[in-house]
């Protein structure tokens, strides 16, 4: 019970600092050491070694020896996944590919004639590039300057278009994305398995709930605002657009060529041949190498440019990888000193099932990205409980780690602090109250679905 106390103090100061924009991976590896340092001190008999590491000789050593082993464990894992998706997404962005892809997807809907169709379905198309750009602030950005401007033109508000915009990576999705490959990782399965069977049918449902509730919800508080649809402008073009245009259309087809190698090369169509993400990134951004040689010409400019990649991922381990390592070690110093076995054992014994489990989690994630605008500091936080808490139970550990991740992304979205929200609100010229005012409700609509689905396809 005084451990279970402990923790839990000190996940109350930790998030507190955070709520006040302190450094998570900062407090995130204090509050891991904190926990490290009294499970040592307190309760010698347990072991603060990290895995199977061997002892430093010293336990004070051994605690900081932890953060090393943590430190290696992720790089080498999931961190260079995440660092390598980083890396090609930034490439992609340099190139211009990314812009490509959005303009190509966009054109067909100009043709309809009925904005607030346009924006619903928006969304959707919104939702499913994010499978292929994993940046959610970057999609949002390459949403304001392409199809921001074709909403507005059609006839919806700024604000409503915004806060679509700001909708586009209500779910993390796909091979590529960071939270995605660390749950596939805990679920214990492939990044392309995780995506393909568990989250697109999951996904499904909740596109089509939010995309019917942003339609109802943009047309409600457009006629609230005293908006008037004007009419559609299809065959003006931004010279935005015309800027795109001198690219090739090929570049369409490369930010998503990474996913589809993953998923070809998987369980899932091609079995004989196995390719990872990482790989899978390499391969698309020299794929997009040689196209650059093409176009340019110039071989000097394009081996400097893919100097893009490698600053893309040290950016990902300053920005990403970092919280994704001291959030590993605030939640192995969360089980370390007891607190999640005396967690479990309290929900046993109050009668609490594995679903009542996952609700709590889900929950906790959700609420901590809305506070914290963090979708991954959320998940990354949290995610390391839920083997262990699905073990107890003996239950599948996917089953709670898809909601979760799903939820990280959700509360994000919700979050008037969230930097998608803050940038999509200047875009809006509106505060970002305002636009999770317009967000709340599709939102809180795709979190029951999500949770919905995942109980009855599990």
């Amino acid at each position: 019970m005084t451990a279970f106390v402990i923790a839990i103090v000190i996940t109350i100061i930790a998030a507190w600092l955070i709520i006040k924009n302190f450094q998570p991976q900062t407090v995130l590896l204090l509050a891991g050491l904190s926990l490290l340092t009294i499970t040592a001190v307190f309760y010698p008999e347990k072991s603060i070694l990290y895995g199977k590491a061997d002892s430093t000789g010293s336990t004070w050593l051994d605690i900081f020896a932890f953060a090393k082993g943590s430190l290696s464990t992720q790089i080498a894992g999931i961190g260079l996944i995440i660092m390598a998706a980083g890396g090609f997404a930034s490439y992609m962005d340099h190139i211009k590919a990314s812009n490509a892809m959005v303009n190509v997807c966009i054109r067909p809907l100009q043709i309809i004639k009925a904005p607030y169709v346009i924006l619903a379905l928006g969304y959707i198309l919104a939702q499913l590039l994010h499978v292929a750009i994993s940046s959610a602030a970057g999609l949002a950005m390459m949403l304001l300057v392409t199809f921001f401007p074709v909403l507005v033109r059609l006839g919806v508000s700024k604000a409503a278009a915004a806060a679509m915009i700001g909708l586009c990576a209500f779910m993390d999705l796909g091979p590529a994305v960071g939270t995605a490959n660390l749950a596939a990782k805990h679920a214990d399965m492939e990044a392309a398995v995780y995506f393909a069977h568990y989250q697109m049918p999951v996904a499904v449902a909740v596109m089509l709930v939010v995309s019917v509730l942003v339609f109802f919800t943009a047309k409600y508080y457009d006629k609230k605002d005293g908006h008037l649809v004007t009419s559609p402008a299809v065959n003006d073009v931004t010279s935005q657009e015309k800027e795109d245009e001198k690219v090739p259309g090929l570049y369409a087809f490369l930010p998503v060529f990474p996913v589809i190698l993953v998923l070809v090369f998987s369980p899932l169509v091609i079995t004989s041949i196995k390719i990872d993400v990482v790989t899978a990134m390499i391969v698309g951004t020299m794929l997009a190498f040689v196209c650059e040689l093409f176009v340019k010409r110039d071989f000097r400019a394009c081996c400097k440019g893919v100097q893009v990649f490698f600053k893309g991922m040290g950016g990902m381990f300053t920005s990403v990888v970092s919280l994704l390592v001291c959030a590993d070690i605030y939640a192995q110093g969360m089980q370390k000193i007891g607190a999640v076995d005396y967690l479990l054992e309290m929900v046993q014994n109050a009668g609490f099932g594995f679903a009542s489990m996952t609700i709590v989690m889900t929950l906790l994630v959700g609420v901590t990205a809305v506070l914290t605008g963090s979708g991954v500091a959320a998940f990354f936080s949290f995610s390391g409980m839920a083997p262990a808490i699905a073990t107890k139970f003996g239950e599948s550990a996917v089953h709670m780690i898809l909601p979760m991740q799903l939820m990280a992304g959700m509360g994000r979205s919700i979050s008037p602090v969230a930097g998608i929200i803050i940038a999509v609100s200047k875009a809006g010229e509106c505060s970002p109250f305002m636009i999770v005012r317009r967000t709340l409700i599709p939102a809180l609509g795709g979190m029951l679905t999500m949770m919905l689905a995942n109980y009855l396809l599990s």
